[in-house]
């Protein structure tokens, strides 16, 4: 699974602690998941997606690299 997490953060000036410290993660799992190390659970998808101004469909994609 692919996603832009990385994008949308930085369009948003946030850190990845930032980021971890709204979606009640650490930095190291923002940092897996922009990385394509670990699949959020879906509930963290959601948190994701809410703390970023998008939706879960447009955040993460199965195959193509969006990055």
């Amino acid at each position: 699974m692919r996603n832009q997490i990385a994008v949308r953060r930085k369009q948003r000036q946030l850190s990845q602690a930032a980021l971890a410290q709204l979606t009640a993660v650490t930095r190291q799992t923002i940092n897996a998941i922009e990385n394509d190390k670990y699949d959020p659970s879906l509930s963290l998808a959601f948190k994701l997606a809410a703390v970023l101004g998008t939706t879960v469909d447009e955040l993460f994609t199965q195959g193509e690299d969006t990055k």
